[in-house]
């Protein structure tokens, strides 16, 4: 069994709060969650460029009896998303080896910190909503959504062809959800059956008009009179793309680790603040947002 030294213990400490960090940011992400990640584990800086592959189009041509076949040569389509977000949450342990003893003193830590970049994931999607122009924008300023919103906003995705099999949200903001929620055909059993019972009791709309229903306090606000942009897309309208960040120089006193899940991941860098006397842990992450398919989102207003 290898001894315990000051090393493989400042080492252990990073893993443990790498082991942590991951999960604890998915959790906090709706959007993050919901679009089209793209992430591999090749370093790179602020300002590269990750090509996001996108299918192109072919047409079905009838081939006479005898006849021969027409070759098409499509183009691979291509999109753009530049990283051009370098995220970080940092905060500072006096007496690091508490953590290893009391791991539930690791969350009140960690928790803020992941949050903070949470956040930032979700207003970066969100701002997003109004790249979106290839639909007609539903709904207007100030007014409530109403169920028939939502069914145009299916319907626009329909005609934009966007597979039946492909998953669709409509992500809206406090007020957006409660006017859903109060549908009338939500206060009745006899009405909604077993989702207007959730709807009215544990408040979560669920699925509606075949869209997946999210809130968010981060869903984008501006202009007079004030607009929100609320957005109903499928997955593949935007792309996030993660990339490595790259370890620290060897003798700089910092120790980095990286979580990474399910297209998705983060640096965790270790350090130690001789003016505060304490360990300092930085959680930071570099990513891209974009749009991917402009007809595979449409803007809804309120």
């Amino acid at each position: 069994m290898p001894s315990i030294t000051s090393a493989n213990l400042a080492n252990a400490i990073v893993k443990l709060v790498a082991a942590d960090a991951l999960p604890a940011l998915m959790g906090n992400l709706v959007m993050g969650n919901l679009v089209n990640r793209d992430f591999e584990p090749t370093l790179a800086k602020a300002g590269d460029t990750v090509n996001v592959p996108v299918p192109p189009s072919l047409v079905a041509n009838n081939i006479a009896d005898g006849g021969s076949v027409i070759t098409q040569n499509p183009n691979l389509g291509n999109a753009q998303i530049v990283l051009n977000t370098h995220a970080e949450a940092t905060f500072q342990i006096p007496d690091v080896t508490k953590i290893v003893a009391v791991p539930d003193l690791l969350k009140l830590y960690m928790e803020p910190a992941i949050v903070a970049l949470a956040e930032k994931v979700e207003t970066d999607l969100l701002n997003l909503a109004t790249s979106f122009t290839s639909n007609s924008p539903l709904g207007a300023a100030a007014t409530p959504l109403t169920e028939q919103i939502v069914d145009d906003a299916e319907t626009a995705l329909f005609n934009a062809k966007v597979p039946a099999s492909m998953q669709k949200y409509l992500v809206v903001d406090a007020a957006g959800y409660s006017a859903l929620r109060q549908n009338p055909r939500f206060s009745e059993y006899a009405k909604a059956g077993e989702a207007g019972l959730k709807a009215l009791i544990d408040g979560n709309i669920g699925r509606l008009k075949d869209f997946y229903v999210f809130r968010s306090q981060f869903v984008r606000k501006s202009g007079t009179p004030l607009t929100t942009y609320n957005l109903a897309f499928a997955k593949n309208a935007l792309g996030l793309a993660v990339r490595r960040l790259p370890q620290p120089l060897p003798g700089t006193g910092a120790i980095a680790e990286y979580a990474e899940l399910g297209n998705f991941g983060v640096r965790v860098v270790m350090s130690y603040q001789p003016d505060t006397l304490s360990q300092q842990f930085t959680v930071d992450i570099l990513y891209g947002a974009g749009v991917l398919r402009n007809s595979h989102a449409v803007q809804v207003r309120s």
